[in-house]
């Protein structure tokens, strides 16, 4: 099974190996609160993304340890990479860009990442 976020226009994704999760997270930093993004981490070797490098744009902000990517014809942010606190690859996959995942089932729990 696998699921896949996309941009509005379907130019950039991450398809995801495995099932649709049954929780998510909020984060008020200041990015993710002005997009509204619901987000479900995943090992990088997880998820195969699709982005035309002419088309696939990158924004970082304070540590510069997320890549925050964005489609550059409609601007959608279907996910992020970057590394957990230990190091690892991952992928930060926005769920409210899975048309498939019913984010009224979600469990949600609130990430204060305006702190860090």
């Amino acid at each position: 099974m696998s699921y896949t976020s996309t941009c509005h226009c379907g130019t950039i994704g991450a398809t995801i190996a495995g099932d649709l999760p049954a929780e998510a997270m909020t984060c008020n930093c200041s990015i993710c609160r002005r997009k509204g993004t619901v987000l479900h981490f995943v090992p990088a070797d997880a998820a195969s993304l699709h982005a035309p490098a002419d088309k696939l744009r990158d924004y970082r902000f304070g540590k510069n340890a997320i890549h925050h990517h964005f489609c550059m014809d409609c601007g959608c942010t279907p996910f992020a990479t970057g590394t957990d606190p230990q190091g690892n690859a991952m992928v930060a996959v926005n769920l409210r860009c899975v048309e498939d995942c019913d984010l009224d089932r979600l469990k949600l729990t609130a990430v204060d990442g305006a702190s860090f």
